[in-house]
Formats: C-alpha cells, structure tokens, sequence
C-alpha cells in the first residue's frame, strides 16, 4: 500500500476543471481547495491495476495544473497471507538479543 498527498497549485479561474480532472483519475481524491491562492490538497493511493506513481503523473498532465508539491508520502508491503506472521512482529534475527 501507498499513499501520498500534494499540494496541487492551479490559477484560480480554473480550480473548478482542475479539481473534476484530478478525481477522475485512479486512485485521486480532492480533499480541500483554495480559491484565493488556487491551491488543492489531493491523496493518491495505489489500488488493482495503477500505482502511486502512475496517477501523480496523471496528475501532474492535468491541464492548468501550474506545480505539484509531495506533501506526505507513506509505504508499507502488503499485508502477509492470512496464517503468516506480520512483519511487525516476526521473531529476532539469528543472533539477536530479543527485545522481550
């Protein structure tokens, strides 16, 4: 899983386009505008069949879309099969003093 939020900056005559093409695209959702400053805040989370990284750069071919700062940005693998520790709790390395 992926997640990322931008600061999405556009002249404010054209927020309103601006905003309807960016939550067209996969994985987009408009969180909050600006119309004084054109400004938007997005998320973009990967799902099925498009990553992150595709719909920022989806994003960032919007028309009027003037620059794209990366606010926030967050990884994690996907979670393991059902039966299958997490990584968060998998035992030390051979060696290793244990944390308990």
């Amino acid at each position: 899983m992926r997640i990322a939020s931008l600061v999405m900056r556009v002249p404010p005559p054209h927020l309103d386009a601006a905003a309807g093409a960016l939550g067209a695209i996969p994985g987009v959702q408009v969180h909050a505008r600006d119309s004084a400053t054109g400004k938007l805040i997005i998320t973009v989370e990967d799902g099925p069949g498009y990553s992150t990284a595709d719909s920022i750069l989806a994003a960032h071919k919007v028309p009027h879309v003037l620059s794209a700062t990366l606010a926030y940005e967050y990884s994690e693998d996907d979670a393991p099969p059902a039966g299958e520790p997490s990584s968060l709790h998998r035992p030390p390395a051979l060696g290793a003093p244990s944390c308990h």
